[in-house]
């Protein structure tokens, strides 16, 4: 009786066991990209770079050998090198020996080794790169090189099959593909990039790589992964070929790249602020902060409006605002739909110049050059300074080997507050006192350091 019973319940698990469902993932696993990896990979190179470690691991090290004549081989500090390896992928943009990668892949190399498929090892240059949108744009000498052919990413539908090509681990020329999970991802609400989210398995080694469409068309450079781990879960993210080619363009033709700035903060608009402010439904961008002399405010926004169109574009999220910002130029005209005081109102102006883009404007022969890059605070950045008894100030994020900032003791997140005496709490500060130095002698700097007050002394010579 109980075999019966088994039986039958076995025969009535089977009549309704329902048939395998094939995902969209498999889907695209199903595709033959064979012959497509044949035909493009040749387009396709590893990047290996070397770079010295940071002051703070050299200082670790010699902790490190300091302690170990104490207390000999009883402390377990390891031995921290001089030289660090790295390596990624990248691919040929142009026959003449140009080729993309990640910004994050080459940055603080000391040098760069390209790696041909036919295991050729050529020395690259760097001819610029941009952190904001992850791309770096290297050369090799040569001509004849195997360029990709670039597609075109606004095209690109969700649930499309695509394939990827890179070095993961080190294994070169290592194949995977997926499907396109969505479009315009971004990781906040200051991003750049309207990131391509795939399921395409990418790991350590394949960013800078190229992402193909069916046609073997380029429409992605693979820049990250969404993992706790470090390895692959199934969130991978590239930057849209479209923003690639404007990023090289204006790399290979003036080594920089401009950016419109706006001067403003957003959110998105919820259900209950949606109610708050009179709109039909969740949409716009509401806005929360806005920087002095900006062309935000110079065009008449305040805080508590809402954007909802900009240039003629419907603004769902906020994000779909920092985007159509991240693609504009300087000096760029605009106009935007607002809704303020529950009342619709049209307002317009001009982008200006990055705050960030103080290291161009300092490319200049009748003032001095100090080999620095600087960065603005944010508005609650600016508020902990307070203590200091200074208006404000800007974190450098980089000093240029060499350079009249190096010879006076200035590093990397020193907090500079004014300049020749005069105090800088934003870039326009910056430059009226850059413009005001003379073209010999010593001037002070002042900084906060490790939340310590000093002041240098800058010689120009």
């Amino acid at each position: 009786m109980l075999n019966k019973l088994r039986t039958l319940t076995l025969a009535l698990f089977l009549s309704i066991a329902p048939l395998p469902i094939i995902s969209q993932a498999h889907a695209a696993l199903a595709v033959d990209f064979s012959s497509l990896v044949e035909q493009v990979s040749d387009g396709v190179v590893r990047v290996s770079i070397t770079k010295s470690v940071s002051e703070e691991e050299l200082a670790l090290a010699h902790q490190a050998q300091v302690l170990r004549q104490f207390f000999g081989n009883r402390v377990n500090v390891p031995d921290i090198p001089t030289i660090e390896y790295g390596y990624g992928t990248g691919f040929f943009i142009s026959s003449d020996g140009y080729i993309l990668t990640n910004h994050h892949v080459v940055d603080g190399a000391k040098t760069i080794t390209v790696t041909l498929k036919d295991r050729s090892e050529l020395d690259a240059v760097l001819v610029g790169s941009d952190a904001a949108s992850d791309i770096a744009v290297l050369k090799i000498q040569g001509k004849g090189y195997p360029a990709l052919k670039v597609g075109n990413s606004t095209a690109l539908k969700v649930g499309e099959p695509v394939l990827a090509i890179g070095s993961p681990f080190g294994f070169d020329y290592s194949a995977s593909a997926g499907i396109v999970s969505a479009k315009s991802r971004n990781f906040s609400r200051e991003a750049v990039v309207p990131f391509i989210q795939t399921d395409v398995a990418l790991n350590q080694g394949n960013s800078g790589g190229p992402l193909f469409n069916q046609k073997g068309e380029v429409v992605g450079v693979n820049s990250r992964i969404f993992s706790g781990t470090g390895g692959h879960m199934g969130l991978s993210f590239s930057i849209p070929m479209d923003m690639a080619i404007d990023i090289y363009r204006q790399i290979k033709a003036t080594g920089k790249v401009s950016r419109a700035y706006f001067g403003i903060g957003l959110q998105d608009i919820d259900r209950n602020l949606a109610e708050a402010y009179g709109l039909s439904r969740p949409q716009g961008a509401l806005v929360t902060r806005i920087a002095p002399d900006s062309p935000a405010q110079k065009a008449g926004l305040k805080i508590g409006d809402v954007v909802l169109t900009f240039n003629g574009q419907n603004i769902i999220h906020a994000s779909d605002l920092v985007m159509a910002i991240s693609s504009a130029k300087p000096a760029d005209p605009f106009h935007l739909n607002i809704q303020r005081n529950k009342k619709s109102l049209t307002l317009q102006g001009r982008f200006d110049h990055s705050p960030q883009e103080l290291t161009i404007k300092e490319q200049n022969d009748d003032k001095p050059r100090l080999g620095i890059r600087l960065k603005e605070l944010t508005p609650s950045e600016n508020a902990m300074l307070a203590r200091y008894d200074v208006s404000g100030g800007m974190v450098i994020s980089s000093v240029e080997i060499g350079s009249i900032a190096e010879r006076a003791g200035l590093s990397v997140g020193d907090i500079i507050v004014s300049l020749n005496q005069r105090p800088t709490p934003n870039i326009t500060a910056f430059g009226q006192a850059l413009v005001s130095l003379p073209k010999q002698g010593v001037v002070t700097i002042g900084i906060i350091r490790d939340g310590t007050p000093a002041i240098l002394g800058l010689r120009i010579e």
